[in-house]
C-alpha cells in the first residue's frame, strides 16, 4: 500500500485482514467454481452433477491452499499435520455443504421459499459456518 491515497485504508486492512483476505479468497473461489462448472459442462460435455463434483473438490483444494497460506498462516511441521489440516477442512466443507442442501430442501421444496431469497440466505450461513470451522478447528493458532 505504498500509494498515497491507499494509505488511509492501512489501518482498516490491518485490523481486519484475515476477514478480508477470506472474502477476497472466497470470491475468487466462487468465480472458480463457475467457470469450472462452464468448462466441464461444455466444453467436456460433462453432465452438470459430476461436473459440480469435481469443480467441488477442485475448489475446495483452492481454498485449502489459499486458506492455509494467506488467510490464517497456518503452518505445519510434518506430513501428519498437513493432512489433519486437510482431513479437516473437507470434512468442515462436507458438513457446510450438507446444512446448505438440507436448506434448500426445507425451504424451498417443503415450505415452497423464494429460491434466491433461500440461496443468498444459505450462503451466508456457509460463509459464516465456514469461517469459523476454519478459524477454530482447522487451522487454530497452536499454543
Amino acid at each position: 500500500m505504498s500509494l498515497p491515497g491507499l494509505r488511509i485504508f492501512k489501518p482498516l486492512y490491518q485490523k481486519h485482514k484475515e476477514v478480508l483476505l477470506y472474502l477476497f479468497f472466497g470470491g475468487l473461489a466462487v468465480f472458480l467454481n463457475l467457470a469450472l462448472f462452464v468448462f466441464f459442462t461444455k466444453h467436456f460435455g460433462w453432465g452438470a452433477l459430476f461436473a459440480n463434483v469435481i469443480d467441488w473438490v477442485i475448489c475446495v483444494l483452492f481454498q485449502f491452499i489459499t486458506n492455509k497460506t494467506w488467510v490464517f498462516d497456518a503452518e505445519t511441521d510434518s506430513a501428519k499435520g498437513l493432512f489433519a489440516q486437510l482431513t479437516g477442512f473437507f470434512g468442515g466443507r462436507l458438513l457446510t455443504l450438507g446444512v446448505e442442501e438440507l436448506m434448500l430442501l426445507v425451504l424451498i421444496d417443503h415450505l415452497h421459499w423464494n429460491s434466491i431469497l433461500v440461496k443468498l440466505l444459505a450462503q451466508i450461513v456457509v460463509i459464516v459456518s465456514n469461517y469459523v470451522i476454519s478459524k477454530f478447528f482447522v487451522f487454530k493458532k497452536q499454543d
